[in-house]
């Protein structure tokens, strides 16, 4: 099986990747993609460690160009694509009404959003001649407005929404499409996400507490990729608030503002 995994670097692509390969091991080709290079390297000798072929592709997904040579470089590597996860992203967490600045919400789109878009266009070639699976982590943002997240529900509602589509166009070709959303993982994704100055925000905008252990995320992740599942929403509380945005939008709206870090 060949797989490519973006935003491998770390936290739940990196963490995925792992628990590929002691799955499966031999047999099992790896293309990891991500901005840093020396946590790529580790990703891949531990997955190496395991038995899995790996090559890793240091880029910044946030250019089409790069999304093309990654896609490139992985059929050059191996011949085809089994597997393509959409991991990369980034996270930020602001009021609307504190950001001057609006140019790191177009870059944030452009991470989290037109890099899927990019790199599943140009593997669908590849992924309809193995009947593959297309995989996009969006997040239960993605599903439900966050308040202090305009920005990241924005790049989430986006990937969500073109997926769906996505998925009735490929049924034919007998690729499947998987979308993952995962709610707050014990990641670092929140402290390294942008703020309202488009800087770093150095903490997290949510309630940390609960939150879901990366090993956990993927390999509800990985379960739902090799089932080719739809959809995989993570939690009794995600899937509630999925149902109850329809018939209590009330209610929805007054649990996601407790969501919030009480420190904001």
């Amino acid at each position: 099986m060949i797989v490519i995994i973006t935003g491998a670097s770390d936290g739940i692509g990196a963490e995925l990747a792992r628990q590929w390969a002691a799955r499966q091991g031999q047999g099992l080709k790896l293309v990891l993609s991500g901005r840093q290079l020396p946590k790529l390297q580790a990703v891949a000798a531990h997955c190496e460690a395991l038995g899995a072929t790996v090559r890793v592709h240091a880029a910044d997904l946030a250019e089409q160009a790069a999304c093309q040579g990654l896609i490139r470089a992985a059929t050059e590597a191996f011949g085809g694509i089994d597997v393509l996860v959409n991991n990369a992203g980034m996270s930020a967490h602001a009021l609307l009404e504190e950001v001057q600045d609006l140019a790191w919400y177009e870059q944030l789109m452009r991470v989290n959003h037109w890099s899927a878009v990019w790199c599943s266009h140009a593997a669908l070639p590849w992924l309809k001649a193995s009947q593959g699976r297309l995989v996009a982590v969006s997040s239960l943002a993605g599903l439900v407005g966050v308040p202090g997240r305009t920005a990241y529900s924005a790049t989430k509602f986006a990937m969500t929404g073109f997926f769906e589509a996505l998925r009735v166009e490929m049924a034919p070709a007998g690729v499947s499409v998987t979308i993952a959303y995962p709610g707050v993982v014990a990641t670092e994704i929140r402290y390294r996400g942008f703020g309202a100055n488009g800087q770093p925000a150095g903490r997290s905008g949510l309630d940390e507490r609960g939150a879901m252990g990366v090993d956990t995320c993927a390999r509800l992740i990985l379960d739902g990729t090799l089932q080719r599942e739809r959809d995989i929403v993570m939690s009794a509380k995600g899937r509630l608030g999925r149902w109850l945005k329809l018939i209590a939008p009330g209610v929805v709206d007054r649990l996601a503002l407790k969501a919030l870090n009480r420190q904001h």
